[in-house]
This record gives C-alpha cells, structure tokens and sequence, in this order.
C-alpha cells in the first residue's frame, strides 16, 4: 500500500495533521512519514486568468467588447504561489501516493482552494475528505475514523465554483462599464470598482448615511408609573402590545412612544391610582 497525501489549506493547520498521523520529517513543502505526506496551500494557490489570457485584444478596455464571457474559465497561479503549487503537483502525481485527503477547511473556499489544485494537477486518485473545524488531536482523530468520500461535498464545490465564477463575471465586465461609461460622460477617475459583494454593501451604508442626514426630529410623549408593593418600588413605561411580546422575540417591537400629548394624558388619567398586575 503507499503512502496517503493530506493537502491543508495553511501550514500551521497541516502541522497539526503531521503530528497526529505521525509524519514527522518537516520539508520544505511537506510533513513526511512512513505512511503520509501532509503539505499545504497557502490561502488561494489559482485565480482565474484575466480578460487578456482569453484574447489579447481584451487588454484594452472597450465597451464593444462587453460582456466578457468565458466559454471554459482557465486558472492561473496567484503571486508568490508557483513553488508550493509544483510541490503538489508533484505529490499528487507521485507513484508511490495512492489516496488523497482533502483537509482543507471545512467550507466553501476551502473545498475550492483543493478542487482547483487537483484539476491543475490533472490528478485522479481517490479522494477523501476530513471534515473538521476544531483543530485539538482529539478532534483531528476523530474526523480521521470518520473520513468521508470526496463526492459527497460535490455540490459545495460546485456552489464554491459559481460563487467564483459569478465574482468574476459580475466584477470584471460591471467595472469596465461602469468605469468606461464614466469616462464617457466626462468622468476622471480612473477606476470605478463594481463588486457582487462590495457594491449592494456599499450601498447600505450609503443609503443609511443618507437616512441619518435627513433625520428630522420628531417629539414623542411616554408615559411612565411607579408601582408600589409593600416596602417596594419601581418604574414601569407603558407600552402598546401584550406582556408575551414585551421582549420582541415572539412578537412585533413593542411601541412606548405616543405621538400626541393628548393620548398621553388620557393614558395617565386612566391609570392614576388604580392597581395592576
């Protein structure tokens, strides 16, 4: 049988591996044993290669080119990435590895960061997945009893290559024409960022700063009653609604204010003396 290649998503996480699984001669690029090697990703090894890597005319920003649509999206190292990427695609090729673990992060990215690495490396061994968020030996040895195969998180990476594939798409061609149309109608900036994400954020902010500068002012009455009970005392505010929703949680927010100082008083005279529960 040969050996088993764990790929982590940091260094740090694929020296909590090493130690549990027993491969302890620290490389360059890996922990090594007997049994596995444990190497590691650095955050995101590939991105998608830019507009020009499709079609060199696509350098130059021109709103007749848009929207650019890759047929197939082509993946390309990120900086300072080419020497762990070959590292592992030199342990994923290996003859002497016949099983692969996914132990990078339990989630999206993380199912990503691997899946592209693998499909670079043009590898088709079996793979596994060790599922685990804590990083304690006892955690990290029970999700080893607890493998699971590789094709039961399909559906995560594909989501995580949409999500990838959609920030592209979105980002790219809306920032070119946001940025172009700009320019034409006598803009100066000279970029003008669009993101899936960035841009609605930016806009919530935006538009709650917008609320907070039209605030205007608006007078309230409230109405408030000591209650007494023997040697005791306290200060209750009334309000509209039930007791059973006094808390927001199974009902609408509770109202204390009154806009009127009529509907105010009404509600003082009313209770003036009287006794509650």
């Amino acid at each position: 049988m040969g050996r088993t290649l764990i790929i982590a998503e940091k260094p740090s996480v694929a020296a909590d591996i090493a130690k549990v699984v027993g491969a302890s001669e620290k490389g360059a690029h890996a922990w090594e044993g007997n049994d596995h090697v444990v190497s590691w990703a650095v955050g995101h090894l590939l991105e998608f290669v830019p507009p020009e890597g499709y079609d060199e005319k696509l350098k130059r920003w021109r709103l007749a080119d848009l929207p650019i649509l890759p047929d197939d999206f082509q993946l390309t190292p990120t900086r300072g990435a080419s020497k762990q990427l070959t590292a592992l695609k030199k342990y994923l090729k290996a003859k002497d590895v016949d099983r692969v673990i996914n132990a990078c992060d339990a989630g999206r990215e993380g199912e990503l960061i691997f899946r592209w690495v693998v499909q670079l490396a043009g590898a088709d061994r079996p793979v596994r997945r060790l599922w685990v968020s804590s990083l304690t030996d006892e955690a990290i040895r029970g999700a080893w009893r607890g493998l699971r195969q590789g094709a039961e998180f399909d559906r995560l990476g594909d989501a995580a290559r949409c999500r990838s594939e959609a920030d592209w798409l979105v980002g790219l061609n809306a920032t070119r024409a946001m940025t172009l149309l700009a320019r034409k109608g006598g803009g100066r900036g000279p970029l003008l960022s669009v993101g899936r994400v960035q841009t609605p954020t930016l806009a919530m902010i935006v538009n709650r700063d917008l609320e907070i500068e039209a605030f205007v002012p608006e007078s309230f009455w409230q109405v408030q009653a000591t209650f007494t009970h023997g040697d005791m005392s306290f200060v209750a505010t009334w309000f509209r609604g039930s007791a059973e929703t006094r808390d927001g949680t199974d009902g609408p927010a509770l109202n204390t204010r009154l806009q009127t100082e009529e509907v105010a008083q009404a509600v003082a005279d009313a209770t003036d003396g009287q006794v509650g529960v």
